[in-house]
């Protein structure tokens, strides 16, 4: 008996699926395991393996095709059989349109434009009459004159008087091989369809933003301890760690310290975690995940950095699984490796803080009385005040300046 394969729920937050590759086309045998299709979720796109064995009778959406949750993506029963009564129920499938190509190519001869091609209304010749061009252009009367007699347009020379006036001066110096010419370009656009994922991202984000009443708490950062203890770990233990994976680390431990930070607005009642899981975010060709770093505060150094690589590799593979980005209590996002100096970041739902993370710079400090050159790294901390307070996040701040800037004191006997 036929039996319908409906588009399945891959994440907690998908309500439509995109289908981004057939593996098998109407009259295929499959087995139950065989891959079907890839389905693009609001996440990642993720290998889809039927449930049923059968013959493929019948294909509910193309690819490139968006269908909502249970919506029909195939039928599988014996070959030959009649399914028309499975089929009364329509899904609801909006094929994404393809890329659309628009040029604007101004023409006085072209026949009538297509729909989406419009020329624009011809300008009419330059006339030789340049007092024509001239009546709305602020010059001296002696500088009009010269102008018309060496037909020169007043529009395109540059006035250097008071207020802009064109001057003789102006018109004596002008060269017409220095003016903005005529040239006429094309204007062209190109449209992609919105995926599943930045979708949820603008969604989600969008909902954060104007829902959480954000405040931001920024601080500066001395680095020159930690960029000397980073290296030594490399040198001496040949163990590879980033400044992330340090920045990760002294947040999980201040988490610990500060619990109101590590927290979650629910509407009529607030969630304090005491466990302490990490959001990274980790961009991708099509926006943001936030792959996360569970029980941060109890992992060392070297368990974050294998597990936030192994992250950064299974995003850029489309690899991540919904359990993988489930579940962060704190989120950190980091742009310190382009070269931001300095940002706000837009809270992660269900987190109350998400610390924004930029670029360490060689700039001057002050030490012990003196100028010298030190290593600065800005870190904005962006809170729903809701939950957390400006002390509680100062306070939070406070500590994680400390636990980096003496990285001595995170790293006990059993940080690697």
């Amino acid at each position: 008996m036929a039996e319908i394969v409906r588009m399945p729920k891959l994440s907690d937050t998908m309500t439509d699926g995109v289908v981004a590759k057939w593996h098998k086309k109407i009259g295929d045998t499959i087995n139950e395991g065989d891959l079907l299709a890839d389905i693009e979720t609001d996440k990642a796109t993720m290998e889809f393996e039927s449930f049923v064995s059968g013959t493929l009778l019948y294909i509910g959406v193309q690819e490139q095709g968006t269908a909502p949750v249970d919506a029909i993506l195939a039928i599988l029963g014996k070959k030959g059989e009649d399914i028309s009564k499975l089929m009364v129920e329509k899904p609801l499938i909006a094929i994404e349109k393809p890329i659309e190509k628009v040029e604007v190519a101004p023409t006085e001869t072209s026949p009538t434009p297509l729909a989406k091609t419009q020329a624009p209304t011809p300008k009419p010749p330059v006339s030789n009459q340049p007092i024509a061009q001239n009546s709305k252009v602020f010059a001296s009367p002696l500088a009009q004159k010269m102008a018309k007699e060496r037909n020169i347009i007043l529009s395109q020379v540059v006035g250097t008087g008071e207020n802009g006036r064109i001057t003789k001066s102006d018109i004596e110096n002008y060269n017409s091989s220095t003016t903005v010419s005529n040239f006429v370009g094309v204007e062209k656009y190109t449209e992609v369809p919105v995926s599943q994922m930045r979708k949820i991202i603008a969604q989600r984000l969008g909902e954060s933003k104007f829902s959480a009443p954000h405040f931001y708490l920024s601080i500066a950062i001395d680095m020159d301890n930690a960029i000397q203890t980073r290296k030594s770990i490399q040198d001496i233990l040949d163990i590879k760690i980033s400044f992330n994976d340090l920045i990760i680390k002294a947040v999980a431990i201040a988490l610990k310290k500060h619990p109101k930070v590590n927290s979650s607005w629910l509407g009529e009642k607030i969630r304090y975690n005491e466990h302490i899981n990490i959001g990274v975010a980790v961009a991708v060709e099509d926006g943001l995940l936030v792959p996360v770093v569970r029980f941060a505060d109890g992992k060392t150094l070297s368990q974050i950095s294998t597990e936030v690589m192994s992250f950064a590799q299974k995003a850029k593979d489309k690899k991540l699984q919904p359990e993988d980005w489930a579940g962060n209590t704190f989120t950190i996002s980091n742009l310190g490796m382009f070269g931001i100096e300095e940002f706000t970041a837009i809270i992660n739902p269900p987190d109350a803080c998400i610390l924004a993370v930029g670029s360490i710079n060689a700039v001057p400090v002050v030490k012990n009385g003196q100028i010298v050159s030190g290593n600065i790294m800005k870190v904005t901390l962006s809170c729903d005040h809701r939950v957390v307070d400006g002390v509680t996040g100062a306070k939070f701040l406070q500590t994680v300046k400390s636990l980096i800037e003496n990285p001595a004191i995170m790293l006990g006997t059993q940080f690697i």
